[in-house]
């Protein structure tokens, strides 16, 4: 059994779908708590202007009857109400007469995927490419992952993110611990969390702004009470930690991902490396977590660590040079309405990922139709663990 998802939808189209498979039957879903996390999704100082136009909701379409799973596909639905203002530049049918302003894009931003993607396809305008490659599609992927960690949330799995750089502030990324990153008030401007130093991230996403720049930086997802034995060392595709720098790379913008101190790691000895082992209260606990929870592709019940680096958005308010795809002529790239960073966001996004990566090794090694059947075999699972 497999817990996946697929999404569709244009950054100004009419709304973005998705299609969430492998849930088990009887599991209770939360629609606010979905609506929670699209909110989340769009806070944090330095967000652009679409975000105060409208406020993400999910309408759930089927797969869900009296607030819990039927164990069928789950759809859900997150509109677009900025629609208004495209309906004729985005429309699905054919017009018989062209749109007054039809928004065409002749000039790729460097960075995006407006060029290479309008050469792969073929588009000669580039709003062909640009409206599936928004991070706009993200927020089905969060509407998805909220429904995931609903799922882990019987399994005592709970999972924060935070901001632990923008741009060079401070110089080296901060460590938290998990209840350190728990206490960050929903309301935080840029979910960081040390006040002093998200005073002086603010200072620098001002500096951005005004010199019409933008800024990327680096967010930590944490995930704690993870079972022991998750994924796979058998076969390079079933590999966790594989698979989580997968999910986190798919996340627009984001260029690597490391898991524990994995960079860190790299300069290191072995000896100041590796986590070493101790038992105690009946349970193989590691001094140290460098490792981020995973050794050899399998989840070591330690917290798992997961970092996203996210390069500065491509659309600059003071644009870089580009060329007229038609004329071949240098300009100056388009501009689409854009955030200045959105390291907070990604963090909220990576969060979803993250979930759903690990819903997906639940649905793998626990299976049943039902949650009582999972819980019956995970709570199976623990026994035999604790007589290991």
């Amino acid at each position: 059994m497999q817990f996946k998802f697929t999404t569709a939808g244009e950054s100004h189209g009419k709304a973005l779908v998705a299609i969430v498979e492998g849930l088990p039957a009887g599991l209770e879903i939360n629609v606010e708590r979905i609506n929670h996390e699209l909110w989340r999704r769009q806070q944090g100082y330095g967000r652009g202007g679409r975000q105060k136009i409208e406020k993400d909701t999910v309408e759930i379409l089927s797969g869900v009857r009296h607030g819990a799973t039927l164990g069928s596909p789950v759809a859900l639905l997150v509109e677009n109400k900025d629609f208004v203002h495209w309906q004729e530049v985005m429309a699905a049918e054919k017009l018989e007469v062209a749109p007054k302003n039809p928004r065409l894009v002749k000039r790729p931003r460097p960075g995006h995927a407006d060029l290479a993607g309008g050469q792969k396809f073929g588009a000669r305008d580039l709003r062909d490419v640009l409206e599936r490659a928004s991070a706009r599609e993200t927020a089905a992927r969060v509407a998805c992952g909220a429904i995931a960690r609903q799922l882990l949330e019987n399994f005592g799995v709970c999972i924060k993110s935070h901001v632990v750089k923008l741009g060079d502030v401070p110089e080296k990324p901060l460590e938290k611990t998990f209840g350190e990153i728990d206490a960050i008030d929903e309301t935080a401007p840029l979910r960081c969390a040390d006040a002093e130093t998200e005073r002086r991230m603010i200072e620098l996403i001002d500096r951005a702004k005004a010199e019409g720049d933008t800024l990327g930086g680096i967010f930590e997802v944490v995930a704690k009470n993870v079972a022991v034995g998750l994924g796979s060392h058998v076969s390079w595709s079933e590999k966790l930690d594989g698979r989580i720098a997968q999910a986190l790379m798919s996340i627009q913008a984001v260029k690597a991902v490391e898991i524990g101190s994995g960079v860190e790691n790299a300069t290191l000895p072995g000896s100041r490396v590796h986590d070493e082992i101790r038992f105690e209260y009946d349970n193989f606990k590691r001094t140290t977590n460098r490792a981020g929870g995973l050794e050899g592709g399998v989840t070591n019940g330690e917290e798992l660590r997961v970092r996203g680096y996210l390069k500065p958005i491509a659309t600059l308010k003071k644009p870089l040079r580009s060329i007229d795809i038609d004329t071949k002529h240098e300009e100056s790239a388009s501009f689409e309405r854009s955030d200045v960073t959105a390291v907070p966001a990604a963090g909220v996004i990576g969060e979803a990922m993250l979930a759903i990566v690990l819903a997906n090794a639940m649905r793998e090694k626990f299976g049943g139709d039902s949650l009582t059947e999972m819980r019956m075999n995970f709570d199976s699972y623990q026994n035999a663990l604790r007589n290991y």
